[in-house]
C-alpha cells in the first residue's frame, strides 16, 4: 500500500495519441512530509502519518508546532495516516512527491463532497413531486411517515436535512499522467469535493 495527500485543483481534458479525449481531474500531489511512524509496539498498529500544505506557526498551537519540529518541518494544514504500509521504506522527515505513482496505475481518492446545505426530499433523495396543478395542495412534501401503530417516525426514514459534506471515496481511478516537476497527478474521471479541497490518494484496494 502506498499513498499521498494532495489538493484538487479542478478538471480538464487530455487527448490520447489516437485522438480520443479523456476527462481528468488535476491533483496537486505533495510534497508531503512523513511526520510520524506508528508501530505495533507503541501504538498498537502500523501506519505512516503524512502532512501536506504548510501553515504559519502563529496559526498553529504548541502541540502541532512541536510535532512538526520533530520532523524538521513547518506545521501542516492537512494531516492523515496511511495504514498497511511497509514502515522500513519511510523515515521521519522524508519528503514524498507525486512520482510515488506511475502512469497507468489505479488509485482510490477520498475527499469531502460538496456541501449542499439543508435540502428537501426531492433534491436529497430523488423522490417524486406530487401533482403540480393548483388543486393538489401537495407538491414537494416528504410523504407519509409510515405506520400509525408505532406512533413514531421509523429509523432511516428519508426526510429533509443536511445534504453533502460527507467523506466519499471513489475507487479504481486511472492515473493518466504524472508531472513530477510540478507535483501534479492527472486522474481519469471526477473526484469528491470543490476546487482547492484536500484529498487522500491511495493505491487501489481493487487490484
Amino acid at each position: 500500500m502506498k499513498g499521498i495527500l494532495g489538493k484538487k485543483l479542478g478538471m480538464t481534458q487530455v487527448f490520447t495519441p489516437e485522438g480520443n479525449v479523456i476527462p481528468v481531474t488535476v491533483i496537486e500531489a505533495g510534497p508531503c512530509v512523513v511526520l510520524q511512524k506508528k508501530d505495533l509496539e507503541n501504538d498498537g498498529y502500523e501506519a505512516v502519518q503524512l502532512g501536506f500544505s504548510d501553515k504559519k506557526e502563529k496559526n498553529s498551537n504548541k502541540p502541532e508546532a512541536g510535532h512538526a519540529k520533530k520532523a524538521n518541518t513547518a506545521p501542516k494544514r492537512y494531516v492523515r495516516e496511511i495504514r498497511g504500509i511497509d514502515l522500513a521504506g519511510y523515515e521521519v522527515g522524508q519528503e514524498l512527491k507525486a512520482d510515488v505513482f506511475t502512469e497507468g496505475e489505479f488509485v482510490d481518492v477520498t475527499g469531502i463532497s460538496k456541501g449542499k446545505g439543508f435540502a428537501g426530499v426531492i433534491k436529497r433523495w430523488g423522490q417524486s413531486t406530487g401533482p403540480m396543478s393548483h388543486g393538489s395542495r401537495y407538491h414537494r412534501g416528504p410523504g407519509s411517515m409510515g405506520s400509525i401503530q408505532a406512533n413514531r417516525v421509523p429509523k432511516g426514514k428519508r426526510l429533509p436535512g443536511h445534504m453533502g459534506h460527507d467523506t466519499v471515496t471513489i475507487q479504481r481511478l486511472e492515473v493518466v499522467k504524472v508531472d513530477a516537476e510540478r507535483n501534479v497527478l492527472l486522474v481519469k474521471g471526477s473526484i469528491p469535493g470543490p476546487k482547492n479541497s484536500f484529498v487522500n490518494v491511495k493505491e487501489t484496494v481493487k487490484k
